[in-house]
């Protein structure tokens, strides 16, 4: 029975933490591109990416996630 419980525990933690994964994989830009376009209306879209994997990106600010909540709630 012991055994029956930790594979069904096991299966749904890697059902979840799979979907975890295929969401934090969506693209981010697109949802975020109507609210960049409010703030910064005279960078043409180009531009916008570039700035959204500068702070997204490998090494951008927003992956320090405390940093990223701070920023966030200064506007």
């Amino acid at each position: 029975m012991k055994k029956k419980l930790a594979i069904g525990l096991l299966t749904g933690a890697i059902l979840l933490g799979g979907a975890g994964f295929a969401y934090a994989q969506t693209d981010g830009f697109q949802e975020m591109k109507p609210f960049m376009e409010k703030m910064h209306p005279e960078l043409s879209t180009n531009e916008l990416e570039q700035m959204y994997n500068d702070c997204h990106g490998d090494g951008g600010m927003m992956q320090d996630t405390e940093k990223a909540k701070n920023m966030m709630n200064s506007l």
